[in-house]
């Protein structure tokens, strides 16, 4: 628990700073997340990070990860789209090059974690770029649904919701945490205007939204962490696992608020 809490201290401290300045240093570390992203993936399938799949997949998720605004006037119309296919076609290519030792399922599975995991942080940071408040709110939904959820699967969880996937998460403690974050954030949104574009059933409908996505997002990581048969994604925070262990309701959040229209 001391290990736990000083990692969350010391993260704060250096997350927090650069979500208010925004900006370079705040893509630098979105970027640098993204990748150790990916890496824990590759990890997961026990991929040398200096192999061809492995290059291709870090330029891939940091493509993805870019904002827009970085493909204004670039040569030969080039941008993520267009450079993503291009990656894509490389890994189906190098199936063929490494005779079977890299297949198409392998060649899948790390096309659909590029996007995963770079579309995730694209809208982060793009949910960033929309003020500290934007970004907060996406947050702050993840964070109080999941305190919720331990709480209330605490005192009362008896029911389990995906005992094969997650055998910890109860029915009674997935909707006690949503039904606090409903609670809390839209009134605390309203209350100090935050969010003023937006009325309090709307950020209402959002937050359940928001919630139930986040909660989602957590159990398809918990899946391929199980299918994969480890703990962790990863190990870079102490006691509190890796990025995707960090990130994974964030990952589906950020693109769902873009989806609502809150990043337009």
């Amino acid at each position: 628990m001391k290990t736990r809490v000083i990692t969350a201290i010391v993260a704060l401290i250096i997350f927090v700073p650069l979500l208010v300045i925004g900006g370079t240093p705040l893509l630098i570390l979105t970027l640098a997340m993204a990748v150790v992203a990916m890496g824990e993936i590759l990890r997961m399938k026990h991929r040398f990070f200096v192999s061809a799949e492995a290059l291709l997949s870090f330029v891939g998720v940091i493509v993805i990860a870019l904002p827009k605004a970085t493909w204004q006037n670039m040569p030969f119309n080039l941008n993520g789209s267009v450079i993503f296919y291009i990656i894509v076609f490389l890994l189906l290519l190098h199936t063929v090059l490494s005779r079977n030792h890299f297949n198409f399922d392998d060649a899948g599975t790390l096309a659909l974690t590029i996007v995963y995991v770079g579309t995730g942080f694209h809208y982060f940071f793009q949910a960033d770029s929309k003020g500290i408040a934007t970004v907060m709110f996406g947050m702050l939904i993840v964070w109080i649904t999941d305190s919720g959820a331990y709480m209330v699967g605490r005192a009362i969880g008896k029911n389990k919701l995906a005992p094969k996937i997650s055998p910890n998460k109860t029915w009674e403690g997935s909707i006690g945490g949503s039904m606090v974050a409903i609670i809390v954030i839209p009134a605390l949104f309203t209350i100090f205007h935050w969010l003023p574009d937006y009325n309090f059933i709307e950020l209402l409908a959002f937050t359940a939204i928001l919630s139930i996505a986040g909660q989602l997002g957590d159990l398809i990581e918990s899946g391929f962490k199980r299918h994969y048969g480890v703990k962790d994604s990863g190990n870079i925070l102490p006691g509190h696992g890796g990025i995707l262990d960090r990130f994974d309701s964030m990952l589906i959040v950020m693109p769902m608020m873009a989806v609502l229209g809150i990043l337009n």
